[in-house]
């Protein structure tokens, strides 16, 4: 179905009308000018991602619901990465001709799922048309205690510096999908091209054969590389992680969510807290896919677990005197420690070399061309 069949509001009414309130905090969602929303007691948290068409996403290899879900859960990990819970979302979209009212509902099943796993609720937003593809804009609220909220400036000297899951892979997920699309398109169109040939030169025969040649091409396979590819295209929010710490009693001193790279993040963290760092390549936490398929791609698994980007894991540290208690909890890694400014940001190699953290994480305003 055509969306311009239904109207702005129509297909605003078609994809939030079964939502239902989860939070005492929202008091009125979708149907008004404005949602309404109470915190009498705790701080609002609010964050906003915008995420466009050909810069963040390619719908060659990633269909329209997990967008969905990846859209709402980068914003959801950017509360949780403030130690707050995420309660309401509001979501904008400027959608081109090609997209049908079925597409616009794949996109919101998948983000109901990812609302649903954190019980968010979806309370507004709004529609518009586009000429250049899908924009897709989130804004994320969320509360938290104003004694409970982790900024980035609060790192000190001896802090332990920690990480959930594993760095890299949803960057060599996105490696592989990109290496795959060019062989399969490269493919097609070496055939397209012997075909306009074939019809230049009349010769029908070879026109049928390269005609069926080009309805079996092939699709890639990516047995022994779904780890990878999950990591790329289901984005999961760490939520787990921050009721663990609470639940064994620590309050990180600083926390990020890893969106564009563990080195760009620490240094963010560094230069707000107004302190240095030395983490250790050996504790480096990297999934074994990530290992064998940087290793396939000729690059350094290292580089990528620094650099990758998109993991949406957690960094954050602790003081010295929850050692004990980090260590006990599942899915988090130590991998340095945080150290007076005068010192600097600093790798140590597996072979003990020192070398200076560089930002060279992901840069959505990076020239390509420079």
């Amino acid at each position: 179905m055509e969306i311009a069949k239904l109207g702005e509001f129509g297909l605003i009414d078609r994809l939030t009308r079964n939502i239902e309130k989860k939070n005492e905090s929202t008091k009125y969602g979708v149907g008004d000018d404005c949602a309404v929303l109470s915190y009498p007691d705790t701080e609002v948290l609010v964050t906003t991602d915008m995420l466009m068409e050909g810069v963040h996403f390619d719908l060659t290899y990633i269909d329209l619901k997990h967008l969905g879900y990846k859209s709402a859960m980068v914003n959801i990990s950017d509360v949780f990465a403030m130690n707050g819970q995420p309660r309401q979302l509001t979501v904008s979209l400027a959608l081109s001709k090609r997209f049908t009212v079925e597409d616009m509902e794949q996109f919101y099943e998948g983000l109901k799922l990812a609302c649903d796993k954190w019980n968010v609720d979806i309370v507004g937003g709004d529609t518009t048309s586009s000429y250049t593809g899908l924009a897709i804009s989130i804004t994320c609220i969320g509360e938290a205690r104003k004694e409970d909220i982790v900024y980035r400036n609060g790192a000190k000297d001896t802090d332990l510096i920690c990480v959930s899951g594993d760095l890299g892979a949803a960057y060599m997920g996105l490696q592989l999908l990109e290496r795959e699309k060019s062989v399969y398109y490269s493919q097609i169109d070496e055939i397209q091209k012997k075909m306009k040939e074939a019809k230049e030169a009349g010769d029908n025969p070879k026109l049928s054969i390269l005609n069926s040649q080009l309805s079996t091409i092939e699709r890639p396979d990516f047995s022994g590389k779904e780890y990878l590819l999950q990591r790329q295209l289901q984005t999961e929010a760490r939520g787990d992680i921050v009721r663990k710490l609470r639940e064994a009693g620590i309050r990180p001193t600083a926390m990020m969510d890893i969106s564009d790279g563990l080195s760009s993040e620490l240094m963010h963290i560094c230069k707000q807290s107004g302190v240095g760092c030395r983490i250790f390549e050996k504790e480096l936490p990297i999934d074994y896919q990530t290992a064998v398929m940087a290793e396939e791609l000729n690059m350094n698994v290292t580089t990528c677990a620094l650099n990758g980007g998109e993991d949406y894991e957690l960094l954050f540290t602790v003081p010295i005197g929850d050692l004990d208690k980090v260590k006990e909890i599942e899915d988090v890694r130590l991998i340095g420690h945080i150290t007076d400014q005068r010192f600097g940001q600093v790798l140590v190699t597996r072979d003990n070399q020192e070398f200076e953290l560089k930002a060279q994480g992901w840069n959505p305003l990076r020239d390509e061309n420079s």
